[in-house]
């Protein structure tokens, strides 16, 4: 594969300021597109060339493939870097970037064609080898069916949508007699969230805690993991606290889960970095849950604990190059990263507005991923996260006082954060304990 020179950015926010750094650090051309709602956004200023796309709502910009295929044609860019969200997981967009000549940094249509649907997902990781939750082997056809799937798994079952994401589409079912119900309103529940009312049933996992393994993959058939990552700390399915590594596994579990990612990784061919995602028992028991084939917002924790530009290890592999060997990879110490929202730290309910103070925290180890600046108005029409702080120390504990130090120092003024919120979890007993699961803010009363 040719060299990659010019790299159009398909998307917004931090993780375009993110991408580019290391667009430019590498020597690379840059080029932002932005909507009408994002026309001050600070990293305009930064890429090499910036171009308006649409109007300010996600269908008339950053989800209009015309659009983003004619400015990158426009301004000549070889390859688009997706990020995360929007056409990152798009099969569409993806086959139309092949079709232009354009170079997608991410895996193929294949692949992702394959892990799109959680029950086909499912189905290739049972021949990969990889542990599942027990539960109906693909889509559920019928009320009948289901019940009688339901039965031999045993209750508790969770009902998902095949094409879900983000939580929507889910039912925790309790005993047979609430089947029909809650099965029917998750069906609908996906069928207006995705277009897709199809479903399937896994085994419901009691107190779990959200285990994933960061791969990246490349053109020659090798594979790595850049660690994993404990994403327990969840609200709404969403979630709101990263860190790796997942202290939670003994070395023994570690080591099996990390063996079977990249041994995934490996079968499915995939190039590019992706994630796969695990529930863990209280038993050390690991299974799969889905793949993320794209680039996860927490990577920077990976990044800390290991030194690997993850974004630059994408570029390289999408122009051809290897990826490292395994034994090349050093961890060391322990990263966290909090999710900044604009959102009340109480209700989280979102807070768009006027940005009138926005001092961030510094000093050694600490890392603020944003796009944000004094005087900037966060706008109402996306997603309400507005930066990451990342930390590192040479244990927990250390990682912990580092944060809860570079969250003192975090000011913003003239819109509500969840700072706040974090900042009592960064004091909370459980928190410091480990002892807590993806359910555990569902009771948190703060």
């Amino acid at each position: 594969m040719a060299e990659i020179k010019k790299i159009l950015i398909a998307n917004r926010g931090e993780i375009v300021q993110r991408a580019i750094r290391t667009i430019r650090e590498m020597g690379k051309t840059s080029v932002a597109v932005y909507s009408a709602g994002d026309k001050n956004a600070s990293y305009l200023k930064h890429a090499d060339e910036a171009v308006c796309i649409g109007g300010a709502k996600s269908v008339d910009s950053y989800l209009n493939i015309p659009a983003i295929i004619t400015a990158a044609e426009m301004t000549g860019c070889d390859a688009i870097f997706p990020g995360y969200g929007f056409l990152s997981e798009n099969q569409d967009f993806v086959e139309i970037c092949r079709l232009h000549g354009i170079k997608f940094i991410g895996p193929s249509v294949e692949v992702m064609e394959k892990m799109a649907d959680k029950s086909k997902a499912k189905e290739e990781m049972v021949r990969a080898g990889v542990p599942v939750v027990p539960g109906s082997e693909g889509a559920i056809h019928s009320l009948d069916e289901g019940r009688e799937i339901a039965k031999q798994i045993g209750y508790p079952i969770m009902a998902k949508a095949a094409a879900g994401g983000g939580g929507r589409g889910m039912r925790l079912i309790n005993e047979e007699s609430e089947f029909d119900q809650l099965f029917m309103s998750a069906s609908s529940e996906a069928l207006a969230a995705f277009g897709d009312g199809t479903m399937y049933l896994e085994r419901f996992i009691n107190n779990p805690r959200h285990i994933e393994v960061q791969v990246v993959g490349d053109s020659h058939g090798n594979a790595i993991h850049i660690g994993e990552r404990d994403c327990s700390l969840q609200r709404r399915h969403q979630k709101v606290i990263e860190e790796s590594p997942a202290i939670l596994l003994n070395e023994e579990t570690r080591q099996k889960l990390l063996d079977v990612a990249v041994k995934a990784t490996k079968y499915l061919n995939y190039e590019g970095a992706g994630t796969f995602e695990f529930l863990a028992d209280d038993k050390q028991n690991f299974y799969f849950m889905e793949m993320n084939t794209r680039l996860q917002v927490e990577h920077p924790v990976s990044e800390m604990v290991s030194g690997i530009d993850i974004i630059e290890l994408m570029i390289k592999v999408a122009e051809g190059e290897k990826v490292p060997p395994q034994e090349e990879i050093k961890f060391r110490g322990h990263a966290i990263e909090c999710r900044i929202t604009a959102e009340d730290p109480i209700t989280f309910l979102p807070c768009p507005g006027k940005v009138k103070q926005w001092m961030v925290p510094g000093g050694r180890n600490v890392r603020v991923d944003s796009h944000v600046y004094t005087n900037y108005d966060v706008p109402p029409y996306y997603d309400s996260m507005i930066g990451k702080l990342i930390v590192w120390g040479r244990d927990r504990d250390k990682a912990i006082n580092i944060m809860k130090r570079a969250l003192n120092e975090f000011e913003v003024e003239g819109i509500k954060t969840t700072i706040p919120f974090h900042m009592k979890m960064m004091q909370n007993d459980d928190f410091k304990n480990n002892n807590y699961d993806t359910k555990y803010l569902e009771n948190y009363k703060g």
